[in-house]
């Protein structure tokens, strides 16, 4: 039984009324002195009108009539029971349940019967063919619907034969068979989905809405097949009318989507309370993963698992990166299993780069292209070579080195840094600034300081600092071609080290 959370009638007679006779309904119409009527429907309805306009308070009360019947259709699959023969019966009910709707079989009470038995055993036919394909060394498998107009639809016993051997019910042929068979049958759900939303519903009406419950959908399966249900999770969530939640406490499956997709469950005061990430931060996503992984029991070491390290020298890089990445490559940087680093300074990039190389660990390190030309630097070829063994060059990217400036912030053309300064740090004076404004600051001296410095000075806006200049300057950019080409390089291939 359904129940809703809203206003409930102060009189409590009049709380579920649905459960009066005729006679009760009048003779409770009589005693509030109300307009009585020989309908028991006038009756109710008087009554109901009543009890809306004196309820002070709020509660939970049976849900109407037909509500159930208005709500989006529920396929659950439990990954734990792993129990073929109710996977079969929940897809082919929700079979069931949609051809008794056909427009078309209204009036043929004497041959719905027989009808949706020949629809439901046709549907059936597809998905013995799948379980055929998914597992091969089954001979025959088939499927006898039990349906009747009274009882609805009773079930579908699943029975397969191999090879050799006669038939059998799956309970008999091992968890092993079981858990495949399952699999098989989830697979075929998402076909019998997706056909259902391209015949646009039944007659004129839109598809049906379908929620797909996961409860920890991989427990028992080997990583082949958890990749297969992460797949058939996809499949099933791109069908318009189709919504997919997966309950589970699998970082493999939490690493597979991308991180505001995760959503966090805890019990507050005793309430389940919802947390999620809202906004697109890099350090908000961090401090999201570190409070799902307490929930699920795993320290902050366990979660340095990253299939890739980003070693940069500073603040800058490490506001300014995620943005950029993002762009270009469409999702964060912990979602591509990239774990970015700050540094402090060039050195000290190095150093953890070097480290990481030495343990096995994939890596890459950016650093200003300045950084091989200062005097007594230790980005020599030759130090570079003993750090990692012949490898710098997939190592270490000198940033600006291919359009020969200096330092990351030079890699933006002047016209870019132009229009954003129009845009977040105008002129105090009113006069606009032009490219040539920044072209000027290129040669001699620290091309981001003077840059930083001349906004400063020129604007009562200006940035608070190299930053945070960066990271609005990197927000203001609104196509990844806006992105420095070599900065693409090396988020690309970033992104197939963690590959």
């Amino acid at each position: 039984m359904f129940e809703i959370w809203g206003p409930i009638a102060d009189d409590e007679r009049l709380r579920g009324l649905e459960r009066y006779n005729a006679q009760a309904l009048k003779e409770l119409v009589t005693d509030l002195e109300l307009p009585v009527s020989i309908r028991k429907a006038d009756n109710q309805a008087t009554l109901k009108a009543f009890a809306d306009q004196h309820s002070s308070q709020q509660g939970w009360s049976r849900a109407p009539a037909g509500l159930e019947q208005r709500l989006p259709r529920l396929l659950p699959f439990d990954g734990l029971l792993a129990n073929p023969d109710e996977a079969v019966r929940a897809v082919l009910s929700n079979s069931f349940h949609t051809h008794m709707a056909d427009p078309e079989l209204q009036g043929r009470i004497k041959q719905i019967e027989t009808e949706v038995v020949e629809r439901v055993t046709a549907d059936a036919k597809g998905l013995c063919d799948h379980i055929m394909v998914r597992c091969p060394e089954l001979q025959e498998v088939f499927v006898e619907p039990d349906v009747s107009f009274k009882g609805g639809f009773r079930g579908a016993p699943l029975r397969i034969s191999r090879s050799s051997g006669e038939s059998v019910s799956l309970e008999r042929s091992g968890l092993g068979s079981s858990r495949r068979v399952s699999l098989a049958i989830w697979e075929w759900t998402s076909e019998f989905l997706s056909q259902e939303h391209e015949s646009d519903g039944i007659g004129d009406r839109p598809p049906v809405q379908t929620i797909v419950v996961y409860d920890e959908p991989d427990t028992h399966l080997d990583y082949a097949n958890q990749r297969k249900i992460m797949k058939l999770i996809r499949e099933q969530s791109a069908i318009p009318s189709v919504r997919v939640l997966v309950a589970t406490h699998s970082m493999s499956l939490i690493d597979g989507v991308d991180i505001p997709d995760v959503v966090h469950l805890k019990l507050v005061d005793r309430r389940t309370a919802v947390e999620r990430l809202c906004v697109d931060e890099h350090g908000a996503v961090d401090k999201h993963l570190q409070e799902i992984a307490v929930a699920v029991g795993l320290t902050n070491s366990i979660l340095l698992h990253e299939r890739c390290f980003l070693a940069v020298e500073g603040e800058t890089e490490q506001r300014a990166f995620p943005v950029l990445f993002r762009l270009c490559e469409r999702l964060s940087l912990q979602s591509a299993g990239i774990a970015l680093w700050g540094c402090f300074n060039n050195e000290g990039a190095l150093h953890l780069a070097g480290y990481l190389a030495k343990h096995g660990r994939s890596v890459m390190l950016a650093v200003d292209a300045d950084s091989r030309r200062l005097p007594k630097s230790i980005f020599k070829e030759a130090h570079l070579n003993t750090i990692f063994g012949g490898r710098q060059a997939d190592v270490v990217k000198f940033v600006g080195e291919q359009e020969d400036v200096d330092e990351f912030e030079a890699l933006f053309p002047d016209d870019q840094w132009a229009a954003t300064a129009n845009e977040l740090w105008p002129r105090a004076d009113g006069r606009p600034w032009v490219p040539q404004d920044f072209e000027a600051l290129r040669n001699p001296g620290k091309f981001s300081h003077e840059v930083q410095t001349m906004l400063q000075d020129a604007s009562e806006s200006g940035p608070g600092g190299k930053p945070d200049m960066m990271y609005k300057l990197a927000k203001s950019l609104q196509s990844a071609d806006q992105v420095p080409h070599q900065l693409r390089q090396v988020f690309a291939e970033a992104r197939h080290l963690a590959g």
